[in-house]
């Protein structure tokens, strides 16, 4: 029952500081025994990549894939439970086999691209891409099917499902125009862009162009978005010149947390009314993280970068779509709870009997306090912020530099080919850098070797 976030927080501290294979250790301690569950792969997963290992990387993220429940299947259970009175209805929302939310589903196909395009693989890229455009579309469908079935179990129940009748929930950070733009939880610009780049890359131009498509109508108004669909033609078209067309990858700061905090609720119970305290998920800041605008490349004038995808903004249009579930789950808990309460006290009987009763009712009001908290599992090793850059330069080593709050930090690439991805992510103090052919700034040409941690 402890706190997610709590936990969490040593295990990026420790990666943000360089520390790697302490973070690793820190998540193993956290996760005891020998069955790991969704999430513990979901965040070993990107440690192993920061760190540059990424066929292990790979194997974690696949097994990851593995546990991930169907999106229809985990509507299907939800509303079988609770009819059932399954104990994430009676007890808490944690004690159910974390199912991964919408968009960690997709952004975790969408970083086992990245692993093999850091490996050189564009056709084991194209695999898992052409599986993001699949999630997609059963997604789509399994939440239509959600949104009916929630209505319909809340009407029958008698259940509160709008977040905004609890009394001191902060709405502002789940209801916002900039949340309320998203199209969705779970589609990214950055995915379908990435599609766009790989199916450019293998010769693909006609699967390409929906790929930049729908990257420019998820992130609308980006110069450099409408220039990857307008000049595709020309790009694909032209005779090689030596030149290789890198996309730059620039993540920042990890995934928003979730918090447990405990408001009012009225419930439905016997023939009125009961104000309870229950918990729910609270979106937190995860401190300042933004996406970067350019990047100086070879100590020359500034790339231009876009932003492309927000995952804080995911994660907060996610909690905000999920909130009725959450609320629904949590009144009929709560509604349980207080019919015990009062069937207790109304049937005291003799005074011997009315003080156990007391005692009983009073302990089911502090164990409810003590075990009703809200699920605060999320993959925080994602970024929270991303931007892309792109552009065509001689193939051969090459030095690229961020400003950071802390100073410059820089990667030294080798690249090679017509096209490469070359994936920045600056963690608290550290830049790392995922690439084909990618090491640190203080290594020289002839140190090629994996891709690693670079130096500040």
């Amino acid at each position: 029952m402890h706190g997610y976030d709590n936990s969490m927080r040593g295990t990026l501290d420790q990666a943000g500081s360089g520390g790697m294979a302490s973070a690793i250790r820190g998540l193993d301690a956290a996760n005891p025994g020998p069955f790991k569950d969704l999430l513990y792969h979901l965040e070993l997963g990107m440690l192993l990549r920061l760190d540059g290992r990424y066929e292990e990387s790979q194997k974690s993220w696949k097994t990851a894939a593995e546990q991930v429940q169907p999106a229809e299947q985990s509507i299907e259970d939800d509303v079988v439970n609770l009819l059932k009175g399954a104990s994430s209805y009676v007890v808490n929302d944690r004690l159910r086999a974390y199912p991964g939310y919408d968009y960690e589903k997709v952004m975790l196909l969408t970083h086992i691209a990245l692993n093999y395009l850091a490996m050189g693989d564009f056709d084991q890229a194209r695999v898992a891409i052409k599986q993001t455009h699949e999630l997609e579309a059963l997604i789509a469908e399994a939440r239509s099917k959600e949104i009916a079935e929630v209505e319909e179990k809340a009407k029958t129940r008698g259940a509160r499902t709008s977040f905004k009748e609890l009394n001191g929930y902060p709405v502002e950070t789940i209801d916002n125009p900039e949340v309320n733009a998203l199209k969705n939880s779970y589609q990214s610009a950055l995915s379908h862009y990435l599609a766009g780049f790989v199916y450019e890359a293998l010769g693909e131009p006609g699967l390409a162009a929906p790929g930049y498509r729908l990257a420019n109508e998820l992130q609308p108004n980006q110069p450099l978005l409408e220039e990857a669909l307008r000049e595709l033609d020309r790009r694909v078209g032209a005779a090689g010149d030596g030149l290789t067309d890198v996309l730059f990858v620039i993540g920042s700061g990890t995934a928003p947390a979730l918090q447990s905090r405990q408001f009012r609720l009225p419930v439905p119970a016997g023939k009125g009314l009961a104000m309870v305290v229950a918990s729910f998920p609270v979106m937190a800041a995860t401190g300042l993280s933004h996406p970067w605008s350019q990047l100086a490349f070879d100590g020359g004038p500034a790339l231009a970068a876009a932003p492309i995808t927000s995952i804080d903004l995911m994660a907060r249009r996610r909690l905000s779509d999920d909130m009725p579930g959450i609320m629904l789950r949590t009144s009929v808990r709560a509604g349980s709870r207080a019919l015990l309460q009062a069937g207790l006290q109304q049937g005291g009987g003799s005074d011997r009997h009315a003080a156990a009763v007391g005692i009983a009712a009073l302990a089911i009001a502090a164990g409810s306090i003590l075990t009703e908290k809200a699920d605060e599992r999320t993959w925080r090793t994602l970024p929270s912020e991303i931007s892309i850059a792109r552009a065509r330069v001689p193939s051969g080593v090459h030095t690229v530099t961020l400003q950071t709050p802390e100073g410059a930090r820089s990667a030294r690439l080798n690249l090679s080919g017509r096209y490469a991805v070359v994936d920045l992510r600056l963690l608290r103090n550290q830049l790392f850098v995922s690439a084909f052919s990618a090491h640190s700034a203080s290594e020289t040409s002839e140190q090629k070797s994996q891709p690693r941690e670079t130096s500040k």
